[in-house]
């Protein structure tokens, strides 16, 4: 049962609390961006930003990252699998190719966005589950292209 107090419970609310101005939700939601989805990202979509943009960067950033991403409900990892899901229901592949490298860097393996992904075609659809199976593939083969080789002990 939700009582009034809990209004006020940052395990409740993470950084979005009564006192928080938007400066200090945007500063949270951008750690919590850097590190899910990488400072190279971040850095290309701030590098990208012009005045048409500016107020969409703002809004994800506070919104997206600074009120939902930092509460403490969920895993980062659950919150990667609900939202690879949620991309793949709604066929949003170049989002999921970013959200398939963010999940890795949440700690999810390869085995598991496998059997999330494999969960997609039952529940989303197999042909949706094959885009984002071929969509997984390329992001891995790009990761493991751009990875030194590994060195005989």
């Amino acid at each position: 049962m939700s009582t009034v107090s809990d209004h006020n419970d940052p395990a409740r609310n993470g950084t979005v609390q009564p006192d928080a101005t938007a400066q200090d939700i945007y500063d949270a939601g951008m750690v919590v961006r850097r590190e899910v989805l990488g400072d190279a990202h971040v850095d290309r979509a701030n590098a990208g930003m012009d005045s048409f943009t500016e107020d969409y960067q703002d809004m994800i950033t506070r919104i997206a990252w600074g009120g939902i991403w930092t509460r403490p409900g969920l895993s980062r990892q659950m919150r990667s699998a609900v939202t690879l899901t949620a991309l793949v229901a709604h066929g949003h592949w170049e989002e999921l190719a970013m959200h398939i490298r963010a999940a890795l860097n949440n700690g999810l393996s390869r085995d598991e966005i496998k059997e999330i992904l494999l969960q997609t075609a039952i529940y989303c659809s197999v042909p949706s589950a094959n885009s984002a199976f071929k969509t997984a593939q390329k992001v891995f083969a790009e990761i493991d292209a751009a990875s030194p080789p590994n060195e005989p002990n």
